[in-house]
């Protein structure tokens, strides 16, 4: 059977012989899948969908998802010291949207917006900054408080840009805080919310503890670094989980991976898995000083959680369904339902290392191993950058 959005569309592209995997459904079945002009236009059995004028991509032994979501990098190439260029961490690893996590504040904006943003062939979107300098200035951004905040400037934005900025970004560790505690994080929470938007938290060394953090917390935030292995974390330096984490997974607060360069250990990730709590959402934390190594690109952080143990279909649906979800934008993403935009990965598992290294250089066996193969970004195949791992 064809589900199709309508019979008289002529397909633009027809990707025939993948396994199709819809987060969704949580599914991986042989199809063919077509794409009219940006949009996702029929999916079909094998052999089902007629390519007569379409161009066909062999997708044979390849698996076919939504385009996947990196719902944490940095992407501020040129204007920040991390900044990778947007498609070098998106479409040319296989990642048709990336998410740029707090590298730009309101005072630069325009900039972002007019230079990263709008040449980019990946979808870039934004958790903006609660400081108003972003990362521009360094890794300091909210050690004066409130006069690093420009209330006004920030909610100005988030009312004029919705299509690009779906949320705002806070850190939360002492190196960026210096004497501000939590009033930055209650600023973001309170103005995020006046725009029914999420925050997303980067949590780290305390102060403040990450008790303290999640209790601010409600339906749709985001904690960034939740698996890291610095003290304090999801443990709190006990056996079990902290009770404030339990209590936030309860309320809807979304617990995301965050790779980077220091936040993510397999031992804590292993434990959590252990005690029932998975990540909601996989990223990669991915910039200028992590992309040759630990992280490497987002393929390779589902790797590390598909060798700890984590099925196939969770974790596509953590960079696919989920994050779209956590944006505003599910059904629009993350979807291989006719009428979704046609952004697509197609991953192989060519490749494969013996190990795997984690942000604390602790190696596991690498278990099951994707790497992106091509990407389609509305509706336009475009070829990638290899990783090297």
């Amino acid at each position: 059977m064809v589900v199709q959005a309508s019979t008289d569309i002529r397909f633009d592209l027809v990707i025939r012989g993948g396994l199709l995997v819809d987060p969704e459904k949580g599914t991986a079945a042989p199809g063919d899948l077509a794409v009219a002009g940006d949009r996702i236009a029929a999916v079909g059995g094998p052999g089902t969908v007629d390519p007569a004028g379409a161009e066909v991509y062999d997708a044979s032994g390849l698996l076919v998802t939504p385009g996947l979501i990196d719902l944490h990098t940095h992407v501020y190439d040129g204007t920040t010291g991390l900044g990778l260029p947007a498609d070098l961490a998106g479409v040319r690893q296989g990642v048709t949207t990336v998410v740029d996590a707090g590298s730009c504040g309101s005072d630069d904006w325009p900039h972002f917006a007019a230079g990263v943003v709008a040449p980019a062939a990946t979808r870039v979107l934004s958790w903006l900054n609660i400081s108003r300098h972003g990362l521009v200035h360094g890794t300091a951004e909210l050690v004066r408080g409130a006069a690093d905040i420009d209330v006004e400037a920030t909610a100005g934005i988030l009312a004029r840009h919705p299509e690009t900025v779906r949320g705002l970004k806070v850190r939360m560790s002492r190196s960026v805080l210096g004497d501000s505690g939590l009033a930055p994080l209650r600023t973001a929470v309170r103005l995020a919310g006046d725009h029914a938007l999420p925050v997303m938290v980067h949590v780290g060394n305390a102060p403040p503890a990450f008790g303290d953090v999640l209790d601010l917390l409600g339906p749709g935030d985001v904690v960034t670094h939740a698996f890291h292995g610095k003290t304090g974390g999801l443990f709190g330096g006990g056996r079990a989980p902290l009770p404030q984490a339990r209590a936030a997974l309860e309320r809807g607060v979304r617990f995301d991976v965050g790779h980077g360069s220091a936040s993510f250990a397999f031992d804590t990730a292993e434990r959590a898995l252990a005690a029932g709590i998975e990540p909601y959402t996989i990223s990669t934390d991915l910039h200028a000083r992590n992309a040759d190594g630990p992280v490497h690109d987002l393929t390779t952080c589902l790797s590390k959680l598909l060798a700890l143990g984590m099925p196939l279909p969770d974790v596509i649906r953590c960079t696919t369904s989920r994050p779209a979800e956590v944006l505003g934008l599910a059904g629009e993403l993350g979807s291989l339902k006719p009428g979704a935009a046609a952004d697509l990965s197609l991953l192989g598992t060519a490749g494969a290392p013996e190990h795997l290294t984690d942000s604390e250089g602790h190696t596991r066996p690498a278990g099951p191993w994707l790497a992106p193969v091509a990407a389609v970004r509305a509706g336009r195949p475009i070829p990638i950058r290899k990783a090297a791992v």
